[in-house]
């Protein structure tokens, strides 16, 4: 998966619990279907009969995996499910989840969104006391740990194995009675409460209960466990909790812009810093433009600010999946040009200022300003509502390694050099940390500053050979 451009997304989870009428995998699936930016190699959903549990996953968008004939063989008021992006590991369908296992204690359902920095290390130990893995992904490790500690309390079970993994995780976990939400110490990877007239809901973002006509009621607090059934919301905290290190690129680019995170919308936080990027890095132009559609938000913002007219420089083809989502790299550099047409008229003869979310090769940016240019674009101005990206993260978010992020190398002018741009300028952390407001977040991808020691980047590399999956789903 390293051939291509763009930081890839994580994952996306769901659950639900609700009344004996509820249609739970019905529910689950419009859920999915709102989180599918987040991961769109395989789906699955997994519900609860009261008895036992069944489940159903495959490659494919939600879409494709589910339709009403398969839906109607997931019967039960009780389901979570998940959307999957690969990283490092395998794009199979056995790493497709939720994963369900069996065991001594009954059975469970678990969806996953994050990376586990102590991954490899748990792995060898376990493999050294005989456990056999179907997978190559993190979350089994998870799975193993909560089986093996479950001895009559599901809840202490979780807590026991949180006391054991390292790293940033957004569990659903579901047992025939019971519907577990977990958020990591840090609060790296998001996961929220929602719930509608007879439900109770957790996702990765808003957006899904907006889909199921549920509302917000609060984010799942860092370290927190909760438990959920038709009467509520039970709280667990495991003690192990830290100031809230929210994974920054989910303000930037990952959350849907209608889902709130924090105090505000997506959109109301990238158009701030379009606006403060507008401030930070004037420019001289005819209109502004965005890279579609996740430049679009901060545009707006820089347009407003500048008082440079904004203007709708490219078509956009939505039938065609984001770039970096294709598997292999010809593909990808096709993509862009699938996926995205200049509107000629709109850009002859114009300064434009280009605004994007972020820049990690400048392949995909260099295509497009290359296309303004050929249309008759006299200069191009790109403006980036993000800092330079120098670091890999550890995660969940599959970033290239170091050596392949085009800031970790180059200067500024260097950078602008190589994408072919005419000035080039990003927003400062700072800035940044203005337009998120007063949420805590983890910005290493632009800091360095990780919140926890992670893997070195030989390390990781010689994971990624192995294809043991430490970057999640």
């Amino acid at each position: 998966m390293r051939g291509m451009s763009g930081l890839h997304e994580e994952c996306g989870v769901f659950g639900i619990v609700g009344g004996p009428q509820t249609r739970a995998a019905r529910a689950t699936y419009y859920g999915l279907y709102a989180l599918q930016h987040r991961g769109q190699e395989s789906a699955g959903i997994a519900v609860s009969t009261g008895n036992e549990i069944l489940h159903h996953k495959a490659m494919g968008l939600v879409s494709e995996v589910f339709d009403e004939k398969r839906l109607a063989t997931l019967p039960g008021s009780m389901a979570c499910g998940h959307v999957r992006y690969s990283t490092s590991g395998r794009s199979l369908v056995v790493n497709a989840q939720p994963l369900v296992v069996r065991y001594r204690g009954g059975a469970l359902a678990l969806a996953h969104n994050g990376n586990l920095v102590n991954a490899p290390s748990l792995r060898a130990t376990l493999e050294q006391e005989g456990v056999i893995f179907e997978t190559s992904i993190d979350s089994e490790l998870i799975a193993n740990l909560v089986a093996r500690a479950d001895t009559g309390n599901i809840v202490e079970a979780v807590l026991s194995a949180m006391r054991v993994i390292r790293g940033a995780y957004a569990l659903v976990i579901m047992t025939p009675d019971t519907l577990i939400g977990v958020r990591d110490p840090d609060g790296i990877r998001p996961l929220s409460i929602g719930r509608s007239e007879d439900s109770w809901m957790l996702a990765s973002e808003s957006c899904a209960f907006d889909a199921v006509g549920g509302t917000l009621v609060r984010d799942v607090e860092p370290g927190e466990v909760v438990t959920l059934n038709r009467s509520g919301v039970m709280s667990h905290l495991s003690g192990l909790a830290r100031p809230e290190r929210l994974c920054i690129f989910e303000f930037i680019y990952f959350g849907r812009p209608d889902s709130v995170m924090g105090a505000s919308t997506m959109y109301v936080v990238r158009k701030r810093a379009g606006s403060l990027l507008a401030r930070e890095a004037p420019a001289r132009g005819d209109i502004v433009v965005p890279v579609p559609d996740s430049g679009i938000s901060a545009a707006v913002g820089y347009a407003e600010t500048s008082g440079i007219p904004f203007a709708e420089g490219f078509v956009k083809n939505r039938y065609v999946g984001r770039t970096f989502i294709q598997p292999e790299q010809a593909l990808r550099a096709a993509g862009v040009d699938l996926k995205l047409s200049v509107l000629v008229d709109v850009v002859r003869g114009k300064r434009v200022v280009l605004v994007d979310d972020s820049i990690v090769r400048g392949t995909t940016i260099l295509r497009l300003i290359r296309k303004l240019r050929a249309a008759g674009a006299v200069a191009i101005d790109l403006r980036v509502a993000s800092p330079p990206i120098v670091c890999p993260c550890h995660f969940g978010i599959d970033t290239p390694s170091r050596g392949e992020l085009i800031a970790a190398g180059l200067d500024v002018a260097a950078v602008c050099q190589k994408v072919d741009a005419d000035s080039l300028a990003y927003l400062s952390i700072r800035g940044l940390r203005e337009a998120v407001g007063g949420n805590g977040s983890c910005d290493a991808c632009f800091s360095g500053q990780y919140p926890m020691e992670v893997p070195d980047e030989g390390n990781k590399l010689g994971l990624e050979q192995a294809e043991v999956e430490h970057a999640t789903k």
